[in-house]
């Protein structure tokens, strides 16, 4: 099993160094994403649009970390053909990248839909919905990287499990407010603008389990995507927890 500690272990005070500076890039990624998301949800409920505006410009930034972070795994790769753990990280960062690149977009997305909001009206229904739903998936994106700072496979599970929360609530939004809609044909346009905001916020709960099962590779050694969460819970609290120590 895999700790904080392992990623001091080599007789390389380099390699050590590069193994933390690369997953320190990656939690400050992280951080950025998260507070896009806080932001882009605040600009909807609140009807800002220039710091919807801001959320927007930042995705680029974004988008040049995600970069910065893919060359740094590739060097690492290639100069030091990591092994057994140490391998498991860097897959793990290089992956979850992706995730937080694409939770990026979303948040832009739904900043997007928040000056759409701003220039037709405010929707007259969903702000509940996306008050609720924004605080769950912020809360999911951020304890899916206080899992990976602290190699918190119990954690990461936490996280896998509530995205069944997510879904359900975001189907009963949904429901409600195609109601809505066809019950008053002329909110149709505004209550759009936030039922693509709940959607974009659906899909950040999903790239944020996709962080938490990489979460659980790095920690126990086992490829939980795809697997049902009472198989997943199984590895983590199980078998999984002793799989590993064969594994380095």
């Amino acid at each position: 099993m895999i700790d904080k500690d392992s990623l001091t272990h080599h007789i390389s005070q380099q390699f050590n160094a590069e193994l933390e500076e690369v997953r320190s890039h990656l939690l400050a990624m992280g951080g950025l994403v998260e507070k896009q998301v806080n932001d882009a949800v605040t600009a909807l409920i609140d009807a800002d649009s220039g710091l919807a505006q801001q959320v927007r410009e930042i995705d680029d930034q974004i988008n040049q970390m995600e970069r910065n972070i893919d060359e740094e795994c590739v060097r690492i790769l290639a100069r030091r053909q990591p092994a057994a753990s140490d391998l498991r990280l860097i897959i793990s960062i290089s992956k979850s990248v992706i995730d937080l690149e694409r939770i990026g977009d979303e948040a832009s997305k739904i900043a997007r839909r928040a000056i759409q909001l701003c220039e037709e009206g405010v929707a007259p229904r969903g702000y509940v919905e996306v008050r609720h739903i924004g605080d769950q998936v912020r809360k999911m994106v951020q304890e899916a990287l206080d899992a990976f700072a602290r190699f918190d496979a119990d954690l990461a599970l936490s996280v896998a499990q509530y995205d069944k929360n997510i879904d359900r609530e975001y189907k009963t939004a949904l429901r409600e407010l195609v109601t809505y809609m066809m019950e008053d044909p002329r909110a149709i346009s505004r209550v759009l603008n936030v039922i693509w905001a709940l959607r974009s916020l659906e899909r950040i709960g999903d790239h944020a389990r996709n962080i938490s099962e990489l979460v659980i590779y790095l920690v126990r050694g086992t490829d939980v995507r795809h697997m049902g969460l009472a198989r997943m819970t199984e590895e983590v609290k199980g078998n999984g927890a002793n799989k590993d120590a064969t594994q380095g």
